[in-house]
């Protein structure tokens, strides 16, 4: 079996303005430049067989590369306590175009539909239970509410194997497909 799923990632420059952001919550997990991605899609655990469809299927999607920009931060959080920090990326229509596209993939390949609602981010840190209410992350938010960036390209699709461990889940690209870009 292995864990798969499909992302965006953003270019040196952006990783760099996003790492920078990256502090003032003392218990906080940050991501390290290799996990900074944009998900398209979870796919989760699947055998061998499957991952050669899915990216069989992967490599037939054609799209536009999104132009987007970074656009502000948020939080996610699970039974009233917030366990993850994360940067927004706008506009939505490219990417939701992308994601369908991914998705529809995922699905050719023997998938069941995404079913969860679309909310193009880049994961920054997860949080331990312990960290849920903690007056820093209000301050982070507030810190770093006016985060942005000009406008980028994420120029490939890739698709990532998780392999989770005591430290969390490092990801190790497994192919990579260019996405269209003009000019």
């Amino acid at each position: 079996m292995v864990r798969l799923f499909v992302a965006l990632r953003p270019p040196p420059a952006i990783r760099d303005l996003l790492s920078d952001a990256m502090d003032g919550v003392p218990q906080a997990r940050w991501q390290d430049d290799e996990q900074l991605h944009l998900t398209l899609r979870f796919i989760g655990e699947v055998d061998r067989p499957v991952a050669e469809d899915i990216a069989a299927a992967l490599g037939q999607v054609h799209a536009p590369a999104p132009m987007v920009r970074l656009g502000g931060v948020g939080t996610f959080d699970r039974r009233g306590r917030v366990d993850t920090l994360w940067a927004g990326v706008t506009p939505h229509d490219a990417l939701a175009h992308l994601h369908r596209k991914v998705d529809q993939a995922c699905v050719r390949a023997g998938l069941a539909p995404e079913s969860r609602a679309y909310l193009p981010h880049i994961t920054l840190a997860r949080l331990p239970g312990s960290a849920g209410h903690a007056p820093e992350i209000e301050g982070w938010r507030a810190v770093h509410a006016g985060l942005s960036s000009e406008p980028f390209t994420m120029a490939h699709l890739v698709l990532y194997q998780s392999h989770l461990g005591h430290g969390g889940a490092s990801y190790e690209p497994v192919m990579r497909w260019p996405l269209e870009t003009g000019g």
